[in-house]
C-alpha cells in the first residue's frame, strides 16, 4: 500500500514542525509514503517553516479558502492508494496512524472516535449533539464521531464524492455521511484528543448552521425517502388524530384535519418520486 498524508495547514506555526516530524517517526516503519502539507493562506509563519522541512511536498494557497478546499487539492494531488489526513494543531495522537492502518483493507475508511471530549470547547458541544444526532438517522447507526480529523480512507472512494465536498470544516462530516449511506464500510477506534496548540478558526455558530444544512443536503441526496416520509406520516396522522378529536368533540370534521392528511400524503409521495429518482440515477 501507497499513503499519502494530507495536512491542512491554516496559522499552525506553534505546532506544524512537531506534528510533521511525529508523522515521519511513525509512517517510517511502512515502506511507501508522501505528506502533502496544504498552507492554506497562513498570516503567521507557517509557510516559512514548511518550505524548511526537507522532502516535504507543499500545496501553497494564496489566501484563505478552507479545510475542504484544502484537502481536496490535496486528495487532486495525491498519488497514494490510501489517504491520511490529520490536523496540524497538536490535537490528534499521530501514533494511533498504524492502528487505524492495521483494519486495512478490510475496511473503507477507519476513523479515530475522540473519546476525550472535554477539550471540544464548550460552545460547540451541543452543536455537536444536535449534529450526530441528525447523522444518525440519516446512517441508520450510532456514529460515535461525525467528523474527526484523524482517518484514513481508500482515495478511490474519496473521489467519487469530490463535488459533494465543501471548502469549510464540512470536509470530514461529508465523507462520512457519503460512506455510511453507499455502503462502504466504516470502522471507528477510540483515541485520545489534546487541547490544541494555538487558536482555532473555527466559528460555532456559522459553521453549526453550515453542518446543519449539510446533513439535510446529503439526506435529500442519497436518502430523500428518510427525509420527506416521517414528517409526511406525523403531519398525516396529527390530521387523523385532529379529525377524530373533531368528531367526538363537535360531531363534525372542520378543514383543517383533512388538509393536514392531504398535506402529509403529498409530502411522504414526494419523497417516494424523489427516492426513485435517485435509484434510478
Amino acid at each position: 500500500m501507497k499513503f499519502t498524508i494530507l495536512i491542512p495547514v491554516y496559522n499552525e506555526e506553534r505546532a506544524v514542525r512537531d506534528t510533521i516530524k511525529s508523522i515521519r517517526n511513525v509512517m517510517d516503519k511502512f515502506a511507501d509514503y508522501e505528506i502533502i502539507a496544504i498552507n492554506d493562506g497562513s498570516k503567521d509563519h507557517s509557510g516559512t517553516i514548511l518550505s524548511s522541512i526537507e522532502n516535504l511536498k507543499v500545496i501553497e494557497n494564496p489566501y484563505n479558502l478552507g479545510y475542504g478546499a484544502s484537502l481536496k487539492k490535496g486528495l487532486m494531488s495525491a498519488t497514494g492508494e490510501y489517504i491520511i489526513i490529520t490536523d496540524a494543531d497538536g490535537t490528534y495522537p499521530i501514533t494511533a496512524i498504524p492502528e487505524l492502518i492495521s483494519y486495512l483493507p478490510k475496511y473503507d475508511m477507519v476513523v479515530g472516535a475522540r473519546r476525550q471530549m472535554k477539550n471540544v470547547p464548550l460552545l460547540r458541544r451541543p452543536a455537536k449533539m444536535v449534529l450526530s444526532f441528525f447523522a444518525n438517522i440519516l446512517a441508520g447507526r450510532k456514529i460515535p464521531d461525525l467528523n474527526s480529523g484523524l482517518r484514513v480512507f481508500r482515495r478511490d472512494m474519496a473521489m467519487k464524492f469530490m463535488k459533494l465536498y465543501p471548502d469549510g470544516f464540512s470536509f470530514t462530516t461529508t465523507i462520512t455521511l457519503a460512506a455510511l449511506t453507499n455502503s462502504y464500510t466504516v470502522k471507528y477506534i477510540p483515541i485520545n484528543y489534546y487541547k490544541r496548540q494555538g487558536k482555532s478558526s473555527i466559528k460555532p455558530i456559522r459553521d453549526f448552521f453550515g453542518f446543519l444544512t449539510l446533513i439535510f443536503k446529503i439526506m435529500l441526496y442519497f436518502d430523500p425517502l428518510k427525509f420527506f416520509l416521517w414528517p409526511g406520516l406525523l403531519i398525516m396522522f396529527f390530521g387523523i388524530f385532529y379529525g377524530i378529536y373533531q368528531v367526538i368533540s363537535i360531531n363534525n370534521v372542520a378543514q383543517l384535519p383533512i388538509l393536514l392528511v392531504l398535506g402529509g400524503l403529498q409530502i411522504c409521495f414526494l419523497g417516494l418520486v424523489a427516492d426513485l429518482i435517485v435509484k434510478k440515477g
